[in-house]
């Protein structure tokens, strides 16, 4: 089955007929290059998109790449200006997105395919010097890595609500008692507020971790 997938998909990426490239395909700039001679099928790309769900993940695709240039030209690849230019055209993409007019097109395949095609479109061919010796895999785990913890102090501020409210419920209803319950069957009684707050203990360890 995965041979058949395989050989399916080379099918529709080399398939003469499909050398007609849709309005806003990735073309020269992210063109399928290698040993294939014909742009890639508007199905194909569609099929391999991920912007639907990464787009939310702008921010810090825009803040990595603009730490990238600076990083990039403290080695000698980019000159001040060439990074001066590129974080002003990044900064304005952010600007964009930050405003909700960021236009996604046909052939953004992901949030970091989107953010260079748009600084390319602002400041011309120097945009596709940000790629130099950075491949997507380095993008994909910076912002993954940072939404997560960004994601992750959201949680926590939603967890201490949790446990501040559960604290208060817990002490609101003290003398309130239920049957324990061992093994699925009921056991001593025991107070409601001793069974929410053994909860409330698990989920502290969590955050904690």
């Amino acid at each position: 089955f995965i041979a058949i997938h395989c050989i399916t998909l080379l099918l529709l990426i080399s398939s003469p007929t499909m050398s007609e490239q849709a309005e806003g395909s990735r073309g020269g700039l992210f063109g399928t290059g290698g040993r294939f001679s014909g742009q890639v099928d508007p199905i194909m790309e569609k099929f391999n998109e991920s912007i639907n769900f990464d787009k939310r993940m702008w921010s810090q695709d825009l803040r990595g790449s603009i730490a990238y240039a600076k990083a990039t030209q403290k080695v000698g690849i980019l000159t001040e200006e060439e990074r001066d230019t590129i974080v002003a055209g990044l900064e304005k993409v952010m600007e964009e997105w930050a405003a909700g007019t960021f236009e996604l097109k046909a052939g953004d395949e992901d949030i970091h395919t989107a953010n260079e095609r748009r600084l390319t479109e602002i400041i011309g061919p120097l945009g596709g010097k940000l790629h130099t010796g950075r491949s997507r895999n380095d993008q994909v785990a910076t912002d993954t890595r940072l939404w997560i913890v960004e994601a992750e102090r959201d949680i926590l501020k939603d967890i201490a609500t949790l446990l501040g409210a559960s604290a208060e419920f817990a002490r609101e209803h003290i003398d309130v008692l239920m049957a324990g319950y061992t093994h699925l069957q009921p056991a001593q009684p025991i107070r409601f507020a001793h069974w929410l707050m053994s909860h409330m203990a698990a989920i502290q360890r969590d955050a904690q971790r």
